[in-house]
């Protein structure tokens, strides 16, 4: 009988700090959609070597947040019109499914949870404060679900909405309304009209969907006459 071993495992809680730190500095600004992450500054500003900053790169290109160029290095991520399309098309497939779920089995604690988060976007100081408090209401509303592959589902994309969420701040600063729209949201959660929290929920998406889909029309029609 052949013996088998399997390889021992290698600690990477260095590597998931550094991943943490980065995507906290993307999440609030301070690495913009497009700059550029060079390893050596990484180093240096967060006290470790190259290698933990290279396994926390590779970790946030799978969350789909970082991208790297050959020969170029590793870039924060800036959503082409292709990417809108695709992030926001399965977002609401998963949400869909979310909503219907919350609807039915929901408890009250768990509403209460998704009423809390809606609350917490009027005190949301700037504009990250506000995309932080809106991703966490939908990890509210995710939750209230009760279904623990979807939620598993939902945080393969959450960094990547996070960034889709910015970026449509970005092109849109006016954001009064979102208090307002989330807490009837969570209400018509409460109501448990599943048809009716299907319709609002769509309703909230393709708002920023527009803004975001307008804005790179915009951008590539200022592209285009620069180049003429």
């Amino acid at each position: 009988m052949v013996e088998r071993s399997i390889t021992p495992a290698r600690r990477r809680g260095l590597a998931d700090e550094v991943a943490d730190a980065v995507r906290e500095a993307i999440f609030d600004g301070t690495y913009a959609p497009g700059a550029q992450l060079r390893e050596v500054e990484l180093a240096r500003a967060l006290d470790v070597s190259r290698g933990p900053i290279r396994e926390a790169l590779l970790r946030l290109e799978r969350e789909g947040i970082v991208h790297t160029a050959w020969h170029r290095g590793a870039f924060v991520i800036e959503l082409s019109t292709e990417d809108i399309v695709e992030l926001d098309s399965l977002r609401g497939a998963l949400e869909e499914l979310a909503v219907r779920q919350a609807v039915d089995r929901a408890e009250d604690t768990d509403l209460d949870a998704v009423a809390a988060a809606a609350e917490q976007l009027a005190r949301a100081a700037d504009p990250h404060a506000t995309v932080r408090a809106d991703i966490a209401f939908h990890d509210a509303v995710y939750a209230a679900a009760r279904h623990r592959r979807l939620q598993q589902a939902w945080e393969a994309i959450r960094s990547q909405v996070h960034v889709f969420l910015l970026t449509r701040i970005g092109l849109d600063a006016d954001v009064t309304h979102l208090p307002g729209e989330h807490r009837e949201l969570a209400e018509a959660l409460r109501g448990r009209d599943a048809d009716r929290a299907v319709r609002l929920f769509a309703d909230h998406r393709a708002h920023a969907f527009d803004v975001l889909t307008d804005g790179h029309t915009a951008a590539s029609e200022s592209a285009e006459r620069k180049s003429e």
